[in-house]
């Protein structure tokens, strides 16, 4: 009998087949039947009153079937609550289709039903809205100003949140007395999630079986079901939210939207399916963006190099509106729960706040403030070395965390974990090639190249208490999975996490096999379909194999305990006594091959294949014992209640700076990391790599900025720089294993790491590569503009 197991094995991806010949099916792949196109009149303006709407001439246009208003839907509004008091949280009501104010350029303001998307579009044109306009509030220093504008009048001081969850008693005398002290005061650029597919929605009623449907590309479906039936004031039974294949999402399709919603509306009123497909422009300027935060931050240390104390103040630019389910505190909140992160903090104070904006709003992406607050923390230490003439990897060694479980002044639990061994291995593998030498080679020639390294943690495994903490009122954490084996001895399990790329079906399948002893060939996911999956929460923060991995590997245990027991029964033995592989059960003692008497199936063998044993169940069920239920189906459910599961990394990142142009080019990239069991380790590299990518496009590239108006800047890729593989280097990846004691299957997950860890790596190596100007460089995105002006200052002095 076989004992090569597939998890851990670099198993092919499954999907690959499907998706590489052109065969996936996505939202705009979808044709029905009279289908129709919708598009969205939108706000020109950032903030202002609407005076009037009037479509009219938008219903004259040829092809044009409907236009809606607000007031024509009737919907109920998107509101995202968090159980805080109103001094640390204010909720604000996101109309599906703005009534009485706009808030950003690019607000949906109608919704206009065509033939085709041309005459959609041509209808767009057709709108006429007057706006009594309002002064704008485009910065955090705007809105945050003595007597702004209020962006929603019931948010005093254009602040959503503003919560101090630490402070440290005596953490001032701490400052006073410590031998060194440092400071950072550190922007991120706002940025856009950018995935390949943009968001979009089929919307149809179904007359046979009474339901809405809603095929879209969403990371959250029954999020979306609640939403949607809660908005067009349906049964919950009577919206249905199905999701094909979902070219990315990185968090922005973790929220939930008001086109879908909108566009769901016209389907319901018309009785015709409606198709909507976002433009990249609209994608750009106005879908939920990210990261726009600002850290004025400071740490103490003793004179050997032991971080004493550590004091922050957080403020995130959320845009115009919270987003659901999570809420505008989704990044204040991380920050502040996190920021100690790998390092042996004893004080800790930290104020957290989410101001609005009238910007697009803010969603999740991924890392969600992780990526910000890990730079911040990782530049004080680099601060700290210069300061007391310290290395700068030595300062680091002094401070992580080495001894676990470890309880942090955040009142977090770190499972075990690799900072120290990570840490060391990476700097070891950036000597072993030479970068130190070649970096002293260079400085001699009056090159700039600088090395960079980073150390973090990326807490996976959220449950349903570490959300709780956060006071939300939706609380995720749990997963189901369902599982049932048919007559044929196939398998096929449901999960309730949402795959866009990060190869679930091929992960789940991987430990299913290996519970079962079954082919993988024989192992079916299904996901996404609210009629199908019991309950789900989605996919993000990493918690698809963490969570919905061990719910797979739970219902796979039952269902092989049941495949055990009508064995066992059959023989006369106890379940104990029989064992699974090969797609079969046999008696411990039984031999390797099969045996047959003929054609017949006879159970009285030694070996009974999962064929033979689903026969029993199904088709004879009266052979059953009387304790034992017909069929093979089984429910499993899994939740964390811990502080969740805590992978690791460390970055090692070299660059050199050209003075002509003031381009940083990344000559090397190491990366260490420790996500406990690795399921599929091409998959982790595929993770570690795809985040690795988005971070330095976070360091060195994107951003969307405002002018006094409020107008976006970046409405294509002519204004939004994206990286391209020519910027991005290749990625050396070293795993290491530490396995989580809180998951099913030892792993703790891998999605955010790589964005995570980026953005300080790589500020850290230019940096060390400016040693020579003094000039230190704090704010991301780093532009070749910024890096020639430090390169000419050198020069001219």
């Amino acid at each position: 009998m076989s004992e090569r197991k597939l998890v851990g094995r670099a198993v092919p991806r499954r999907e690959d087949p499907r998706l590489l010949s052109g065969r996936g099916r996505f939202v705009d792949d979808i044709a029905l039947p009279g289908m129709l196109h919708a598009q969205f009149v939108r706000s020109t303006v950032a903030h202002a009153e609407i005076a009037t709407v009037d479509l009219s001439a938008v219903r004259e246009v040829p092809g044009i079937i409907a236009a809606f208003t607000a007031d024509d839907l009737a919907l109920g509004d998107i509101v995202a609550q968090l159980g805080r008091p109103l001094t640390e949280f204010v909720p604000t009501a996101m109309p599906v289709l703005a009534r009485d104010k706009v808030r950003y350029v690019g607000e949906p303001i109608a919704v206009v039903v065509a033939r085709d998307a041309y005459a959609a579009e041509d209808g767009l044109e057709a709108a006429k809205v007057s706006y009594t306009t309002l002064p704008p509030v485009t910065s955090e220093e705007a809105a945050l100003a003595p007597g702004a504008p209020l962006v929603h009048a019931e948010a005093a001081h254009n602040t959503l949140v503003d919560v101090s969850l630490f402070a440290t008693d005596g953490i001032d005398e701490v400052f006073e007395s410590a031998p060194c002290v440092v400071e950072v005061d550190t922007r991120t650029g706002r940025q856009n999630a950018l995935p390949l597919e943009t968001r979009g929605v089929v919307a149809h009623w179904d007359d046979r079986e009474e339901q809405l449907v809603l095929q879209t590309c969403t990371q959250i479906p029954h999020q979306v079901r609640t939403v949607a039936s809660r908005s067009l004031r349906l049964d919950e039974r009577a919206v249905r939210v199905v999701v094909p294949d979902m070219g990315g999402g990185f968090g922005q399709k973790c929220v939930v939207g008001r086109e879908e919603i909108a566009a769901a509306a016209a389907a319901l009123r018309l009785r015709r399916p409606v198709k909507w497909i976002e433009d990249r422009k609209d994608a750009l300027s106005a879908s939920f963006l990210a990261r726009e935060q600002h850290y004025r931050a400071r740490a103490a240390f003793d004179a050997e190099g032991g971080i004493l104390a550590l004091d922050a103040d957080v403020v995130c630019d959320m845009g115009a509106y919270s987003c659901y389910p999570f809420t505008a505190g989704i990044e204040p909140l991380m920050a502040s729960a996190e920021m100690p992160g790998v390092y042996k903090v004893p004080a800790y104070r930290v104020r957290g706040r989410a101001v609005t904006t009238n910007k697009a709003p803010t969603g999740p992406y991924r890392g969600v403030s992780r990526p910000q607050y890990v730079m911040v923390v990782e530049r004080l230490f680099e601060r700290a070395a210069r300061e007391l003439g310290l290395d700068p990897v030595e300062i680091r060694r002094r401070n992580v965390i080495t001894d676990f479980p470890y309880t942090g002044v955040n009142n977090i639990t770190y499972d075990p974990g690799s900072y120290l061994e990570s840490l060391n291995l990476c700097e070891r593998l950036v000597r072993e090639e030479g970068w130190y030498e070649k970096q002293a080679a260079a400085a001699a020639e009056g090159r700039h190249l600088g090395i960079g390294y980073s150390c973090f943690s990326e807490r996976t495994g959220y449950g349903s208490a570490a959300f709780a903490q956060r006071k939300m009122q939706v609380v995720p954490g749990f997963d189901i999975s369902e599982m049932r084996m048919d007559t044929s001895g196939a398998v096929t399990f449901t999960t309730g996490t949402m795959n866009h790329g990060q190869s679930h079906e091929t992960t789940m399948a991987q430990i299913v096999a290996d519970e079962l002893g079954l082919a993988i060939a024989k192992v079916r996911m299904h996901q996404g379909d609210t009629d199908r999956i019991t309950y789900g929460w989605g996919t993000f923060a990493s918690r698809s194999i963490t969570i919905g991995g061990s719910a797979v590997r739970l219902a796979s245990a039952k269902l092989g305990d049941k495949l055990r027991a009508i064995a066992a029964a059959r023989w006369g033995v106890a379940p104990e006594e029989v064992e699974l592989s090969d797609g079969a059960a046999r008696r411990r003692d039984a031999p390797d091959d099969l045996t047959y008497k003929g054609d017949v199936l006879t159970y009285e063998e030694d070996v009974l294949t999962y064929e033979e044993i689903a026969d029993i169940a199904y088709l004879r069920a009266h052979l059953l014992p009387k304790d034992i239920e017909p069929g093979l189906s089984v429910t499993a459910t899994f939740d964390v209640f811990t502080d969740g599961t805590f992978s690791n990394a460390t970055h090692g990142c070299v660059v050199e700076l050209h003075k002509g142009t003031g381009q940083v080019e990344i000559l090397r990239y190491v990366c260490v990391e420790d996500c406990g069991v690795a399921i599929n380790p091409q998959v982790v590299d595929g993770q570690c790599r795809g985040g690795i990518a988005q971070g330095i496009a976070g360091a060195l590239f994107e951003q969307v900025t405002y002018d006094a108006q409020g107008e976006p800047s970046a409405t294509g890729f002519m204004d939004y720089k994206v990286p391209t593989a020519h910027e991005i280097p290749d990625v050396l990846i070293h795993h290491l294993q530490t396995p989580s004691a809180f998951t099913e299957t030892g792993a703790k997950g891998v999605g955010e790491g790589g964005t995570i860890g980026a953005p300080a790596a790589v500020l850290n190596a230019v940096n060390d590569a400016l040693r020579p100007t003094g000039i230190e460089l704090d704010h991301t995105p780093v532009t070749p503009e910024t890096v020639h002006r430090a390169l000419n200052l050198e020069l001219s002095s």
